[in-house]
């Protein structure tokens, strides 16, 4: 059996499938296809091109296109931006109003952001708690002078669909490009941009058992879409994408779309499957939520809040299952989801989410464990409980030294604070902004003889409050009023980016030597 974690992180990336990389592989060596498709004037450029061409037809087949409304990119990122950017700049004497959501993702965003700076004004929709755009706030957001409507299909974050069709229709009656960022769900939910009225259509090969760094932008054939080009060079893909083709990736991207136009119909409904019985076992669980309308959604990802817990807490428990937090610490990011916050989620419970996502080779097996093993971190966490049995391997990871990762480990049972007259206590942070800390101190002749605290947010934090409060012991009333959070800073090497929440240490520090009792003299 493999000691590895189990895989439920899809969204971010999926493992390549053996069929591909058999495709991928015959472009690769001597006796292959390995030549530039470009070079038209000898057999292995000739035959290369043709390998090219016919992954082309098989993106097109997939949402209904003609091949050649299929340009090769990078990936969707590179597609949405060439989409945004391209589109705005090329109409940019005739309309300047882009419409879009504030849950896209940061391909879109940012592309939306450059163009602001351009000139263009950018209205930025707010879905319901359900994470879904609906038609008609798209209907009273479109204006006279709006160029295009820029959406994703389904939410990478908690997996929502938005009905592309709907919108599309709309957008065409409204002579409005639409633009679908469709990178979640190509191969996992039908497309067709003729019926859906689609003009750009954004798609990449890494979400769908395909390899990484090669994509495509579906353009409208007729009548012609105008784009002005984000590179320069040899005018490959029509001038529009210049670059020597990469053979061996388009390659892999045409075999990963065929195989998921044909299996479609038996992978979804199995992953679907799976994804309800692993929500159904969490449900069972307090205080975990559903993130996302519970119906519209695409087979594979779920997002869920545990209520009680830290999201970076709990991933650091789930070490043997790869999985995303919903905690933007997980990333040394300052803020929290920007997805779970538009849909109302407060900082604390956007850092308190977890994204599950399953793929083509989840099994049942892998489904029934990961829920076993969430259920029981997140009644071991919610109790503060130390972990038993070995503690996870994180030697790679390097938010967590040697120190965190020990005193996580042995990290005691909050149990009962001592509450007496030679007892100071103290307390800073709020649960609902992610940090909170409380000391309680016995205090004899004048010394701190014992400790307790409790602590709820990242890691870091449990871990600072862990070393605080074994520090404190032995300490006078000044020298404790002198304590610096910078010291467990460089003990534990906490990052910058979390400098502010050992600030609620210090805080709570200063709280128990603003309540040192009077009299400390003790006969217990």
């Amino acid at each position: 059996m493999s000691s590895r974690p189990i895989y439920l992180d899809n969204a971010a990336t999926t493992a390549v499938d053996p069929r591909v990389i058999a495709a991928m592989s015959s472009c690769l060596g001597a006796d292959g296809d390995f030549a530039n498709p470009s070079s038209a004037n000898h057999v292995y450029g000739r035959e290369a091109s043709a390998r090219v061409e016919h992954a082309r037809a098989e993106v097109a087949a997939l949402v209904n296109a003609a091949p050649d409304q299929i340009l090769f990119t990078s990936g969707a990122t590179e597609a949405n931006n060439l989409a945004l950017l391209g589109a705005a700049r090329f109409h940019s004497k005739r309309s300047r109003h882009i419409v879009t959501s504030r849950t896209e993702h940061p391909a879109v965003l940012d592309a939306c952001r450059q163009l602001e700076r351009e000139g263009c004004a950018v209205t930025y929709l707010k879905p319901g708690p359900s994470g879904i755009v609906e038609v008609e706030q798209v209907a009273e957001a479109v204006r006279p002078d709006t160029l295009l409507v820029s959406l994703m299909h389904v939410n990478n974050e908690i997996g929502v669909i938005n009905d592309i069709g709907a919108i599309g229709r709309l957008c065409r009656e409204r002579g409005v490009l639409f633009h679908v960022d469709a990178a979640q769900s190509a191969g996992k939910l039908p497309i067709d941009v003729q019926n859906d009225a689609i003009d750009l259509l954004s798609l990449t090969a890494h979400k769908l058992h395909g390899p990484k760094g090669i994509g495509a932008l579906c353009v409208r054939r007729e009548p012609r879409l105008g784009l002005v080009p984000l590179q320069f060079g040899g005018g490959q893909e029509r001038g529009l994408r210049s670059g020597t083709l990469p053979t061996h990736q388009i390659v892999g991207l045409g075999a990963a779309y065929r195989i998921a136009r044909e299996s479609m119909s038996v992978d979804i409904p199995r992953i679907a499957g799976l994804r309800e019985r692993l929500w159904q076992a969490l449900a069972a669980i307090p205080g975990v939520e559903l993130n996302g309308d519970p119906v519209r959604r695409v087979a594979g990802i779920l997002n869920v809040t545990v209520d009680g817990v830290e999201g970076e807490a709990l991933l650091l428990a789930l070490a043997d299952l790869a999985v995303s937090s919903g905690s933007a610490c997980a990333s040394l990011h300052a803020e929290p989801s920007y997805v779970l916050r538009a849909l109302g989620r407060s900082d604390r419970l956007a850092q308190s989410s977890l994204r599950l996502s399953l793929g083509r080779f989840t099994t049942e097996a892998e489904v029934e464990q990961a829920a076993a093993r969430m259920g029981d971190e997140i009644v071991r966490l919610r109790a503060g409980e130390p972990r038993s049995g070995a503690m996870p391997d994180l030697a790679d990871d390097a938010r967590y030294n040697l120190e965190v990762r020990r005193r996580l480990h042995a990290l005691p049972g909050w149990g009962d604070l001592p509450n007496a007259p030679s007892v100071a206590s103290g307390r800073a942070g709020d649960r609902e902004q992610g940090t909170a800390v409380e000391f309680a101190f016995r205090i004899e002749r004048d010394r701190v003889t014992e400790t307790r605290f409790r602590a709820f947010g990242c890691p870091h934090v449990l871990a600072a409050a862990s070393w605080a409060a074994e520090a404190a012991r032995g300490l006078d009333r000044s020298e404790l009023a002198g304590w610096d959070w910078q010291e467990a800073a460089r003990v534990l090497e906490v990052p910058a980016a979390k400098f502010g929440r050992l600030l609620t240490l210090q805080d709570a520090i200063r709280a128990v030597v603003r309540n040192w009792p009077a009299a400390t003299e003790s006969t217990v």
